[in-house]
């Protein structure tokens, strides 16, 4: 498993070397005037090719020792492709609207279904619960999940080690509630993606070399949902809200983007927007100068920003791990997270940040 752990995180290391340094005109984000846009050279954004494969070939490694999981894991492999491919496609044409993506996404989410048994037959609110009961309800209910949270991956995925870093907090915390139950199939699973994301993250931050792009954000929120639900699906002990808690800062910022843009200012949900709680840390929180243009001092900026978001994402993934198996308490956690959440977004929205929070230079 170490074998595998480390071949997946330097085949990861690798190809994304090779990404940045074949870096051509496809795949690179070379639009630096979009209001979600804090870079100043153009940069490749395919770097989810590098995470896919390094969890290809550190799977290639782990099976090797025996075939006891090779069938669930080339099943897992199978249902991630149509989300992948679908963000690689956008990364590399720019053509894949963001319902095809999630549409891409669901279709994954479905195969999931049929070929893991990854439905949700448990949720642990009223209402939920009698929808769960039924198996085309606990299918739909799985295909929403595995969207939403793959798309909220990919709202987050706004500057170097944001969504890659919170990503493998997250998924971290699968491994652990996995292996405290005794299912190290999903213990491998999560810590082999963290290892080709790991591989990654080496280029990402803090310079920026190469981005995650649609097809690394979706795989990895595709594969962070996916892992819950078996979680929650095999074992009993294990709370149903536990996956929501874990991922609550992009599930919390994708409900509140939608909100904020549709009933606040009217707008289009999948219109893109410079407000969300990342884009106000970087430009009202960092009280740090930067010189038009010059990028050495961006991309100075743009690192400082994704420390705040990986305090904000293991705010609830630590009681979530913690009291992994007590829903009551998830449920109050819940609710603590989303009103401190409101609370500080609030409060940077209307220039009134606390100073404790400000960063100078």
């Amino acid at each position: 498993m170490l074998f595998a752990f480390c071949s997946g995180f330097l085949a990861a290391l690798l190809l994304t070397l090779l990404v940045v340094r074949a870096a051509s005109p496809h795949g690179v984000d070379t639009d630096l005037s979009g209001p979600q846009k804090f870079h100043a050279r153009p940069v490749p954004r395919v770097g989810g090719v590098a995470i896919f494969c390094g969890f290809v070939l550190g799977a290639g490694v782990w099976l090797l020792d025996g075939d006891e999981w090779r069938q669930p894991t080339l099943r897992l492999m199978v249902c991630a492709l149509p989300a992948f491919a679908a963000g690689l496609i956008e990364d590399i044409t720019k053509r894949v609207s963001p319902l095809s993506r999630l549409l891409a996404t669901v279709v994954g989410a479905t195969l999931a279904v049929w070929l893991l048994d990854a439905d949700i037959s448990r949720t642990g609110i009223p209402g939920l619960d009698w929808v769960a009961g039924f198996t085309l309800g606990a299918a739909l209910l799985a295909m929403f999940v595995v969207a939403g949270v793959a798309h909220s991956i990919n709202i987050i995925d706004g500057f170097n080690g944001l969504a890659s870093m919170c990503s493998m907090i997250m998924l971290v915390g699968v491994a652990y509630v996995a292996f405290r139950v005794g299912d190290l199939w999903l213990v491998a699973c999560a810590l082999l993606t963290v290892a080709a994301t790991m591989g990654f993250f080496v280029w990402n931050y803090p310079g920026g070399l190469v981005f995650l792009g649609d097809g690394g954000a979706y795989f990895l929120g595709f594969m962070l949902a996916e892992l819950s639900i078996i979680l929650i699906g095999r074992h009993e002990r294990v709370s149903p809200l536990f996956p929501l808690v874990l991922c609550a800062y992009p599930v919390v910022e994708t409900v509140f983007t939608m909100y904020r843009r549709k009933l606040v200012r009217g707008r289009p949900v999948g219109l893109p927007d410079a407000v969300h709680l990342h884009s106000l840390i970087y430009r009202r929180v960092l009280r740090v100068p930067v010189r038009r243009g010059d990028a050495t001092h961006l991309t100075r900026r743009n690192s400082l920003t994704a420390p705040y978001l990986w305090v904000v994402c293991a705010l609830s993934t630590l009681p979530a791990i913690v009291f992994w198996d007590n829903t009551a308490v998830l449920i109050l956690v819940l609710f603590a997270y989303v009103l401190a959440y409101v609370s500080i977004y609030w409060r940077i929205v209307r220039f009134r940040t606390p100073n404790w929070l400000v960063l100078r230079h």
